[in-house]
């Protein structure tokens, strides 16, 4: 697994539209130890909803199995453009 990504203010429509073009799995670490995989819907639902402050994720850490997705990952959380991930 690589390493642990910070992610600050995150446009939450462009994260996932990010998170469908990753490959492998993309995990959401919480400051309690929780652990979700983003790829699924269901963790995205749980996951995100707790971090969402108006309208757009305050702060998450996410670890990814692929090191592509963690450069397109690392890449849209520097320029805030999902076109960047694709």
């Amino acid at each position: 697994m690589s390493k642990m990504i910070e992610l600050h203010d995150i446009d939450v429509p462009g994260f996932l539209s990010v998170l469908d073009s990753c490959e492998g799995n993309v995990y959401l670490m919480t400051r309690d130890g929780d652990k979700l995989n983003l790829k699924s819907k269901l963790c995205q639902l749980i996951g995100l909803t707790s971090l969402i402050e108006g309208g757009k994720i305050a702060e998450a850490f996410v670890v990814c199995d692929n090191e592509a997705d963690e450069s397109k990952l690392f890449r849209f959380n520097l320029y805030k453009d999902e076109t960047q991930g694709k």
